[in-house]
């Protein structure tokens, strides 16, 4: 071969050579270039945290022993964070911007790394951790508000013991304080302190420089607690854990009012001697034990005389427990009346109430001024048993936890039982308002608020959610109600949003008897109003079966019947688990006058006005002269302060209160006379809300041209006579008249006009 073809062969070669090292260079670039980016990656991919979706594994927080903790020096240039801002609020002092990292409502808090903090000398500023803020910190890293980012932190938690001030360094601690590293004047730092001040003033807030920073304090007064931005908690009491107390189902008690507290002041003593030698027999004043026999604890005993008491049991026997200020206004023997299940009577002023952002405590304690020691019996002894033993409720309340269980084929339920229906899921369990057997008993406030530090690290996190997302706060019902209803997330109406969601529709509850043809018509009737979304039936004859699935009407929306045990009409406003809607049609089983219109427009005004009863009939309360009594009218009138609740409009949540939370024998009353139960409902709503009832359309009077005397209750001779009475008992019960009267109905805009119907959203609206 010539020269040309050995040259012609090698431009062939080389290429190929080429090609195929370009092909393994290629892929171990590749290889190495995948190695680094997942090496990188993996170096700032968070570990350990709960991130925006919640699902990720929380980090447990495992405090240490101060000894094996990394050693920081401050330096001794570091400087002293100024005292506390006073004029601090949350849209002054505190960054809201750094908690939009998610998107769930939910606050972050970042717990900054415990440290052996040492002054420039080398002296221990902060000596380890007690076994509190060790629970402290350990609750609050295993909860869903915190994260290992500080950089998406909300709130930050620095890692130092400052719930008791005694053997704080206060200038020290404010100097480690401000060299942690996300300090930035002390903005959207959370300290904990529940024993503030030190001998001799005892100061009611902490005393450590802290620049911006909020503090939830266990003994604020009205001059050291910012609003809105400081949070008042309670003083942790040991026995919280350590005391087992039996439970104490309310009731009388041996006594009425015991004082158990020691080192009290000479003065509050002295009044407290005078009280007890005046009625000995209601009032025990007890004292510290001196001298007791080896063994026994001298914390967990209290002497009268030569009477030995174990504490706190001996709270258990006393219906109130007097609180009084000592060196501090905060008190763990708050905590021990409410464990004891004991009403405090608190007598210290200017004293800011644990949680009171949150915590009605009118309903569980009696507040006092401490000059009205001197008259403590007499105050205390016109309190009602009745009231009393409400307060002891609020306090110590049972909780049934087979309460989330399905049933597969009847709902339990007080007073009635369910059978067939055509569509509806099973419901669930609440527990038995009768019988009140019940497998776990809890002491509502201090259980939930007060019984260990991590309700009470988490309550505080809660209140300061709410402050940020307000929208996704609790309700006063929340807070404050012990759970012994079924709530089953149903939300007080005051604090709804304006308007109800129009998709969620209506539930049409109909009570019923024996009139089945008329039944067949209203169901047939309602079921043409667009806004429907279930009807339920509530069988009241115990004599007889409901009709079989097959004579009901066949409807687009779910149908269900249910079987009472007793023939009440309270059953009308039982808080059925089947009512999945938050507005409720209550209508009688003759109404069938109504049209589409009139309930559509009426559900409209509903939704505008949730918090109100939306009604057809109206009626009127009237005081009479000559009798000096009130009476029921339903004649002509130009005011209304009352509608039927034979058709009318409400809230779920009136149900509740109807059949757990009705004043005194009312419903009682209801159930007996078989008659009042709408009237019973109008005080009850107007009392909660201070809200008249909405009378809509013209419509005045119900008639039921098939119905004669024998079918209804309304007809008989008797019955305007006893809905005086009912009104004039409701007073009584209520020690006032709540109802209000308007001058004013609710019409659709084009109802009257002179416009043509097609174009009316209400044309059919129906005469009188």
């Amino acid at each position: 071969m010539g020269p040309s073809g050995k040259s012609a062969r090698g431009v062939n070669l080389v290429p190929r050579m080429k090609t195929r090292h370009r092909l393994c260079y290629a892929a171990l670039f590749s290889l190495l270039l995948l190695g680094l980016l997942s090496s990188g990656l993996l170096q700032f991919w968070p570990r350990g945290t709960a991130l925006e979706d919640g699902d990720a594994p929380h980090v447990t927080h495992s405090p240490r022993h101060v000894a094996d903790l990394p050693r920081v020096q401050l330096a001794l240039e570091t400087p002293t964070p100024e005292h506390g801002d006073m004029s601090c609020r949350m849209h002054t002092c505190f960054d809201v911007y750094r908690c939009g990292h998610n998107t769930h409502r939910r606050i972050k808090v970042y717990v900054y790394p415990p440290a052996h903090y040492v002054d420039a000398r080398g002296v221990t500023v902060a000596h380890g951790f007690s076994r509190e803020f060790n629970e402290l910190l350990s609750a609050i890293s295993e909860s869903e508000f915190y994260t290992d980012q500080p950089a998406r932190a909300c709130l930050l938690l620095p890692s130092v013991d400052m719930l008791s001030q005694q053997h704080l360094r206060l200038k020290e601690t404010g100097q480690l304080l401000a060299q942690m590293h996300s300090w930035k004047r002390g903005s959207n730092h959370l300290l904990f302190n529940m024993l503030p001040g030190s001998v001799p003033d005892y100061n009611t807030a902490l005393d450590v420089p802290r620049d911006r920073a909020f503090v939830a304090g266990g003994g604020f007064s009205t001059w050291t607690y910012r609003p809105g931005f400081d949070i008042s908690i309670p003083v942790f009491s040991p026995f919280s854990e350590e005391v087992d107390l039996p439970h104490r189902p309310p009731g009388r008690r041996t006594w009425l009012v015991v004082s158990a507290q020691t080192n009290i002041h000479e003065e509050f003593r002295e009044q407290l001697q005078t009280q007890e030698a005046r009625y000995n027999e209601e009032v025990l004043l007890l004292e510290g034990c001196v001298g007791l026999p080896p063994g026994r604890d001298s914390s967990r005993t209290r002497c009268h005389g030569d009477h030995i008491y174990s504490y706190p049991e001996i709270l258990q026997e006393s219906s109130f427990c007097v609180v009084l200020r000592c060196a501090r206004l905060g008190q763990p023997a708050l905590s021990d009346a409410l464990q004891a299940g004991c009403i405090p009577v608190i007598l210290a002023d200017s004293y800011i109430l644990p949680f009171s952002e949150v915590l009605d405590w009118k309903r569980a304690a009696v507040v006092l001024a401490e000059d009205k020691l001197p008259e403590i019996y007499n105050i205390l002894k016109v309190i009602s048993q009745r009231q009393i033993e409400d307060m002891q409720r609020q306090l110590q309340t049972k909780v049934d936890p087979r309460s989330s269980d399905r049933q597969n084929d009847v709902v339990s339920r007080p007073e009635s039982r369910s059978v067939d229906s055509h569509t509806a899921k099973d419901g669930q369990r609440c527990p038995q308002e009768a019988t009140g057997k019940s497998h776990l008993r809890a002491l509502f406030f201090w259980e939930r608020y007060f019984s260990s530090m991590k309700v009470i690290a988490l309550t505080t996190l809660h209140i300061i959610n709410e402050r940020i997302f307000p929208y996704a706060a609790h309700s006063y019902e929340h807070w404050n109600s012990p759970p012994e209803v079924c709530w089953r997330g149903v939300m007080n109406p005051l604090f709804l949003p304006l308007e109800p969601a129009r998709a969620r529709g209506f539930t049409a509850v109909i009570l019923t008897y024996d009139r089945l043809d008329s039944l067949l018509r209203v169901v047939t009737e309602i079921a043409r109003t667009p806004s429907l979304a279930k009807v339920l039936v509530v069988w009241n004859n115990q004599n007889k079966n409901p009709p079989p699935s097959t004579v009901w009407p066949r409807l687009n929306v779910p149908l269900r019947v249910v079987q009472t045990q007793e023939n009440k009409l309270s059953n009308r406003f039982f808080p059925y688990e089947e009512i999945e809607t938050e507005a409720v049609l209550a209508i009688d089983d003759d109404i069938i006058m109504l049209t589409p219109d009139e309930l559509q427009f009426g559900y409209e005004v509903w939704r505008e006005f949730p918090d109100r009863l939306v009604g057809y009939p109206g009626r009127l309360h009237l005081w009479d002269h000559e009798t000096g009594k009130w009476k029921y009218e339903s004649e002509w009138t130009n005011e209304v302060s009352m509608v039927l609740t034979g058709a009318a409009f409400y809230h779920k949540y009136f149900n509740y209160l109807y059949t757990y939370k009705m004043p005194g024998d009312i419903k009682a009353w209801v159930d007996n006379h078989m008659n009042c139960e709408d009237i019973a409902m109008n005080f009850l709503v107007t009392n909660m809300t201070g809200k008249p009832p909405i009378k809509v359309t013209p419509r005045k009077k119900f008639k039921c041209p098939e119905c004669t005397a024998q079918d209804g209750l309304s007809l008989d001779q008797t019955h305007m006579v006893e809905r005086s009475e009912c009104i004039n008992k409701f007073v009584s019960v209520f020690g006032m008249m709540p109802l209000r009267s308007v001058e004013h109905r609710a019409d659709p805009v084009l109802y009257k006009d002179d416009f043509p119907e097609k174009l009316k959203s209400f044309p059919n609206i129906g005469s009188l």
